[in-house]
This record gives structure tokens, sequence and C-alpha cells, in this order.
């Protein structure tokens, strides 16, 4: 790990890239035991993973991966941080559990936590997972909206109805 802790600690945004690629590598082949280190080595060097592709890359593969079938709470520590990565790896890691297990519950419980977030990259994100959601089951992401589209910020919405017709978009955004 000697070598992946200088990659993740690098200045230079590709390198970081690389180490979690390989990261992400060497935990699909991983036993549990290492698969718990690079789980660490992860949770360990968060501040290294500064960027919404870093964390859109390897939070699901890496992080909600290994939470499938564990304890959560870590997740929803993360969204209540000041930090803005810290926030979005919570809610990405959840992407893992939506592709895997469709099991959209800690994605909306986080998603609804970030609906007063101030930041346009976790707008994004979170209406990114809705759409995913809705991807799976429709009635579950529009339970979410029902209750609360009005107060979503505006990207959220657009990123969570993007894939809607028309006609419901147009509901959504008052438009009809």
């Amino acid at each position: 790990m000697k070598d992946l802790k200088k990659l993740i600690s690098s200045r230079i945004h590709e390198e970081r890239l690389v180490c979690l690629i390989i990261l992400m590598n060497r935990y699909k082949k991983a036993d549990d035991v290492v698969k718990k280190e690079i789980v660490d080595f992860h949770l360990g060097n968060l501040e290294h993973i500064n960027n919404w592709d870093l964390i859109d890359l390897s939070s699901g593969s890496i992080l909600g991966d290994y939470l499938m079938d564990r304890d959560r709470s870590i997740l929803y520590e993360m969204a209540k941080s000041d930090n803005l990565w810290k926030r979005r790896i919570a809610l990405m890691s959840t992407f893992a559990f939506i592709r895997r297990k469709d099991d959209f519950d800690d994605t909306l419980r986080i998603a609804e936590m970030l609906l007063g977030d101030s930041h346009d990259l976790i707008h994004k994100a979170v209406g990114w997972m809705l759409r995913e959601i809705g991807k799976k089951d429709i009635a579950r992401e529009e339970a979410f909206l029902a209750k609360h589209y009005k107060k979503m910020p505006r990207t959220m919405l657009r990123y969570a109805i993007e894939k809607f017709d028309d006609k419901k978009r147009g509901h959504y955004l008052g438009k009809s």
C-alpha cells in the first residue's frame, strides 16, 4: 500500500485517479480481509478523494459494495459532514445498493438529508441517484418527488426528472 499511498497523496489528479482504479480492481478480486484493508485505506485517505469524478468512480465500487450487507451508519455521518466531498461520497456509495439489490432506502434517506445542501455538485448527485432509482422503481422515485419536488433545488429536480416525458416533466417544473 506504500506505493498507493504515494499515488493517492499526489497533487496530480490523474495519479489519484490511477490509485483508485488500482484499488477498485484489487477490491473486485479480493477476499474479505483484503477488502477491509482497501476500504480502510479508502476511508483513511478521503482528504485526497476530492473531486466529483474520483468519488463517482470509486465510492460505489469500494465503500458501497463493502457496506452492502453491513452497518451503513458511516454514510449518515458523512452525509452530515461540512465537507462537500464526504457528503457526495455518502450518497454516491449508495449507488451500489441501487444497482445490485434494488435497495433504495439509504439513498432516499440520504437524499432527503441533502435536500437543503447549497452545493450544485450535491444537487446533481442527488438528482442522478433519484433518476437511477426511477429506472428500477418509478413509483419510489415519484413518491419521493411528490413529497419534496417543490423544495428541491432546480438542478436536483431537473436531473431527477430528465428521462420523464414532457408532460410529466412539465408537471414537476410547474409548467402544466
